[in-house]
């Protein structure tokens, strides 16, 4: 859904290069060309989510219009072609987004940055630990200003906890001087298990110690700020280690996912399996490893061409997402797929994926030559302790082989076949 953006600049020149910025980004923008267009615009109801202020207008030259717009509930991003100590200074001391010195291009391209992560921060969290309430409260509030979702917890140990229960968080802010567990201690913790790829951690002192930011990087910190810290210096911080981590999933996804299905590959799905191998966290849960292939690919392939076998293998995968949501999906090659399924009952997982077979097989895909049906097989392993990976998979394989040469559409289980 798009956003509305409000543009306050009574340079035309200027005005256009922003609302270009903010409609390449799928802002709807509005453009007011002096305090008097503002004022007459916020009388009337408005759902502005942001907004772009000259800090010099013709009829307000001394930085007017940000307070009247703030108090509005707008937040505002301040534009400004001087920019003087006085001046900062007194930016600063409002609850601006942003500020932006209109000197050259690059403003246009920090502006865009800028733009573009006030929508998509609010799908990033952030954890913040700090024992001093006041401390936490103004970092709390800086990242509120930018849209993130926040969390905030007094110590290391609910750190660690909050860090379990929501692994949706991208970016941790810790403080060095805590009681029970220190910054560095905790940075430690958490990189035993979450790498840099997954999460960003900023160390924060008020300690006067020249070392310590030495000491969270080595630690593995990705950033340091040393208290008190100027907003502005904040927000670089910020954006800068949001911007790379995304970069890195970027990059991860590229090098994870199969490029026609978009499910994982094989080599991301093994190292997940291997990864739940050694972290099963409760022997109540059942882990089922079931392959799944597509019977007769080969002849599909030959028979009604690569561009069908193309649209089957993407109708395989969403039919995949679909029947096992939550559990871990991946195409492995070819026909070829496997799913990872968690539950408390092998005979219910089972069950499930008879379900799914059968739904595969009433499934019809439709073209404008014609409409195509095709089956799968299925075979599948229970996860146990002292196997191994290799022999999960030998099993696995044994499974889905039986499957196959006992005519396909049917499921291997412990030795055992299902047909419908």
């Amino acid at each position: 859904m798009s956003k509305n953006l409000l543009v306050i600049e009574d340079s035309k020149s200027i005005a256009s290069v922003i609302e270009r910025i903010g409609t390449s980004l799928n802002y709807n923008v509005t453009v007011a060309y002096s305090f008097a267009e503002v004022k007459h615009l916020l009388a009337k109801p408005h759902d502005f989510f942001l907004a772009t202020v000259d800090y010099s207008l013709p009829d307000a030259n001394n930085g007017e219009v940000i307070p009247f717009v703030l108090d509005h509930n707008i937040p505002s991003i301040v534009m400004t072609g001087h920019m003087d100590d006085i001046t900062r200074k007194k930016i600063l001391s409002l609850p601006v987004v942003d500020y932006i010195t209109k000197e050259n291009s690059q403003a246009y391209h920090y502006l865009l940055r800028v733009l573009r992560a006030q929508t998509t921060n609010a799908d990033i969290s952030v954890l913040v630990v700090d024992d001093s309430l006041t401390a936490r409260n103004q970092v709390c509030n800086l990242l509120k200003r930018r849209n993130f979702n926040v969390y905030d917890v007094s110590d290391g140990h609910k750190a660690l906890q909050l860090l379990n229960e929501h692994p949706e968080i991208k970016l941790v802010i810790t403080d060095q001087e805590m009681p029970k567990m220190s910054g560095i201690e905790l940075v430690q913790k958490i990189r035993r298990n979450i790498s840099k790829d997954e999460l960003i951690v900023i160390g924060i002192s008020g300690a006067n110690k020249s070392s310590q930011s030495a000491r969270f990087i080595k630690n593995g910190a990705d950033d340091f700020l040393r208290k008190p810290f100027c907003p502005e210096e904040f927000y670089c911080r910020i954006m800068q280690n949001i911007e790379k981590l995304k970069h890195l999933e970027t990059i991860s996804l590229a090098a994870n996912k199969d490029y026609l299905t978009s499910l994982f590959n094989r080599r991301y799905f093994l190292d997940k399996v291997t990864h739940t191998y050694e972290n099963q966290e409760s022997i109540l849960t059942t882990y089922v490893l079931a392959l799944i292939a597509i019977d007769n690919f080969k002849d599909i392939n030959e028979n009604i061409g690569h561009k069908m076998a193309d649209n089957i293998l993407i109708e395989l995968a969403n039919l995949l997402n679909k029947h096992f949501k939550g559990d871990l999906t991946a195409r492995f090659g070819g026909g070829e797929f496997s799913v990872l399924i968690s539950g408390e009952d092998e005979k219910i997982i089972e069950e499930h994926l008879n379900e799914f077979r059968q739904v595969v097989a009433k499934n019809t895909l439709s073209t404008k030559e014609a409409e195509h049906n095709f089956t799968v097989s299925i075979g599948c392993t229970i996860m146990h302790d002292e196997n191994t990976l290799k022999e999960l998979l030998t099993e696995a394989n044994r499974a889905i082989h039986e499957a196959i040469d006992n005519g396909g559409n049917c499921t291997v289980m412990n030795g055992f076949i299902e047909l419908e």
